[in-house]
């Protein structure tokens, strides 16, 4: 059913720097993004789809250059989906502190009965220099772009 993999999205770890999620109660807290009232669930699933699909392999506002994919697809089942988000692996924070390896981020999301549930998380360190927020700003200004209500951070 839709609302068990909102049960899924886990909270943020108290006091977190490197993530949001609407299901955290803190100031990692998201709220949810609302579709248009005109739209069915299955519309929704497909504008949302589209959104996130149309998020550039090259990134944006300087981060995510590592490019996406699509890890987990439970979208027909439970209306869940995680993404994998790199960093380029170039920067001095992926040189010094990850072998010169991407950063990988989990952006996760549960499609509700009239909502969107979100979590976006570094998967590693206390910081992410800001690219959770810039990452779920962008996706949220094009589903805004596309009717939605959905806030940035």
């Amino acid at each position: 059913s839709p609302t068990q993999a909102a049960r899924a999205l886990k909270p943020c770890p108290p006091g977190a720097n490197n993530c949001f999620s609407t299901a955290s109660t803190d100031k990692s807290r998201l709220a949810s993004w609302v579709w248009p009232k005109s739209m069915t669930r299955a519309d929704a699933i497909a504008s949302l789809e589209s959104v996130l699909k149309a998020y550039p392999q090259t990134g944006v506002d300087g981060v995510d250059g590592g490019g996406w994919s699509l890890a987990d697809d439970q979208m027909e089942t439970s209306g869940f989906q995680r993404y994998e988000f790199k960093s380029a692996g170039t920067g001095n924070l992926a040189r010094f502190f990850n072998g010169g390896k991407p950063f990988v981020d989990d952006f996760q999301v549960s499609v509700e009965l009239s909502s969107v549930c979100i979590r976006s998380s570094a998967r590693q360190g206390d910081s992410d220099f800001g690219v959770n927020a810039k990452r779920v700003n962008y996706i949220a200004r094009s589903l805004r772009d596309a009717g939605w209500d959905a806030p940035s951070i």
